[in-house]
């Protein structure tokens, strides 16, 4: 095989180069997450690895150590055929596939412009909390009970009013919703299938550059490549009375080629 292509200076923001190494930071975070066992493999006493080696996948995925190598070192292209067989063999998902077909080229980057659509008078016609987030999750609109069971948005400097963000760090959301970190990290892994593809100067990369300023503790979450599409979920809110009362929040994701998504609060009849 010919050598690699050289390394190269920091790329522009979501060429094909810092695309090529989010891909291969993508995939060698997933490598260390597979162990010998979940691919039929033995295990070794003495291995110094905690997921699969490089020459391991390789062979599993039927191209050579050196290719593989590259690739997560973000050097060389692939097809569409042998990142399949990658992901086969790192084990992802149907999102996490997804997003690495995203990164190598093979599925539409999201760059056209949102198509305007005033979904305010929706919002107001229901009766349950509910919330307009954009591809950054920022709070873009909500109707009234939302505004009464969680803290109002219109009381939240503009540039704050990100829900992420918010449950991460604002005592109100936490108080009504004492268990935040679960909905906060599935939230991320949804918002992580678009952030990895927006330029540095983008609202989602200044978002996380916020909950790593603010939650420093938290880093690891900050830091990791997983993703996931967000399932519905059942959580106890804690209502302005001091009520706990359950319900059930889904994300109904938005069309167009840059849609968001409307948060919808169900009360829930589960005891």
């Amino acid at each position: 095989m010919s050598a690699p292509p050289p390394a190269l200076p920091t790329p522009p923001a979501t060429s094909p180069v810092a695309l090529r190494r989010e891909l291969g930071g993508f995939l060698r975070a997933h490598r260390e997450r597979v162990t010998p066992a979940d691919v039929g493999l033995p295990g070794t006493p003495r291995r110094r690895t905690s997921g699969l080696r490089r020459e391991e996948v390789a062979a599993l995925s039927g191209v050579s150590v050196a290719w593989y190598t590259w690739l997560e070192q973000g050097r060389v292209d692939t097809s569409r055929q042998v990142l399949d067989a990658v992901a086969r063999t790192l084990r992802l998902d149907a999102a996490a596939h997804r997003h690495a077909l995203a990164l190598a080229g093979f599925a539409a980057l999201e760059t056209a412009p949102a198509v305007p659509v005033d979904y305010q008078p929706m919002l107001d016609s229901w009766a349950t909390p509910a919330a307009l987030l954009d591809p950054a999750l920022d709070l873009c609109a909500w109707n009234g009970p939302y505004a009464a069971l969680w803290p109002d948005p219109a009381h939240v400097p503009a540039a704050r009013r990100n829900l992420l963000l918010l449950l991460a760090t604002d005592p109100g959301h936490q108080r009504v919703l004492p268990d935040w970190q679960p909905l906060a990290m599935d939230l991320y892994r949804h918002f992580r299938t678009r952030a990895d593809r927006e330029p540095p100067a983008s609202r989602s990369h200044a978002v996380t550059a916020l909950l790593r300023a603010e939650r420093p503790e938290l880093d690891a979450w900050w830091a990791c490549r997983s993703v996931g599409d967000f399932a519905a979920r059942a959580v106890t809110l804690t209502a302005p009375d001091g009520a706990a009362r359950p319900y059930e929040l889904t994300l109904l994701l938005t069309p167009g080629p840059r849609g968001g998504a409307v948060l919808v609060q169900t009360p829930s009849r589960r005891n």
